[in-house]
């Protein structure tokens, strides 16, 4: 489980939210939502370990982040980041097997077992035939599945992940997202940020809006994802419909005639 606790979260001296109380188990999956600016990229960092927080607390199965290793952190919580072209032309499975750092020695290098494991991480999210493939020739949808196989065979039950669908065509969308889903009933614990509010409705368990320098809301998507505050928090008017299926959307407010 992750925890935070009146979190304070920001560079230096320089506060960009504070007032944040989350909390996120296996079997969950929390959407981070906000407006460019807000701090879902800050609040990951400081989740993380990367940079301290300014104020409260981050706890990962009730140990202050702050007191973790880098490998007993890498051990509780994967980090899945957008998918981009990467500086070397490492093959999908050199790409999986990164993975496998955390239960390495220094210079140890990977084993037969580890070489299975990320097989079986590349398999299970349907892209062992691009193994050998190097991770920049294939497309964006394929690279970003094979970030979350990295993830899975870092066998840490928690994930991060920083906007997995940002700049994915439609069916790549939706596949990252099946996938998503597929984790979350595995058991495993998912953050998950993003700019659709109807993603988070149709994945999250729990949703947490960052706006204003603060947790502007908390709570499952119903609670949360209303149009008086996803129109506060983005400056815009917006409405809830229901469609012909009984799913509920976000759209533009329609003038009154």
């Amino acid at each position: 489980m992750i925890v935070t606790g009146n979190l304070a979260i920001g560079y230096g001296t320089a506060q960009v939210a504070g007032g944040i109380d989350l909390s996120v188990a296996q079997g969950e999956i929390l959407c981070l939502l906000g407006p460019n600016g807000a701090g879902k990229t800050t609040l990951f960092k400081t989740l993380l370990g990367l940079i301290p927080a300014l104020g409260g607390k981050v706890e990962i199965n009730g140990i202050p982040v702050d007191t973790l290793s880098r490998a007993a952190l890498a051990r509780a919580v994967a980090y899945v980041p957008q998918a981009q072209v990467m500086e070397f032309a490492y093959t999908v499975l050199d790409l999986v097997l990164m993975g496998r750092t955390a239960h390495l020695g220094p210079f140890a290098a990977p084993g037969a077992v580890d070489h299975d494991r990320a097989r079986a991480a590349i398999d299970e999210l349907g892209i062992l035939h691009l193994s050998d493939r190097e991770a920049n020739r294939i497309s964006g949808g394929q690279r970003q599945l094979a970030l979350i196989a990295r993830a899975l065979a870092q066998d840490a039950p928690m994930m991060v992940m920083d906007e997995p669908t940002a700049s994915l065509d439609l069916g790549n969308r939706f596949l990252v997202l099946s996938r998503v889903q597929a984790l979350r009933d595995r058991g495993f614990g998912v953050v998950f940020s993003t700019h659709d509010p109807d993603q988070a409705r149709e994945l999250a368990t729990r949703v947490a809006v960052i706006s204003g320098g603060r947790l502007a809301a908390y709570g499952t998507p119903d609670e949360t994802l209303t149009a008086a505050t996803l129109s506060e928090v983005h400056g815009v008017p917006v409405a809830l419909e229901r469609t012909d299926t009984g799913r509920t959307v976000i759209a533009p407010a329609r003038p009154a005639s």
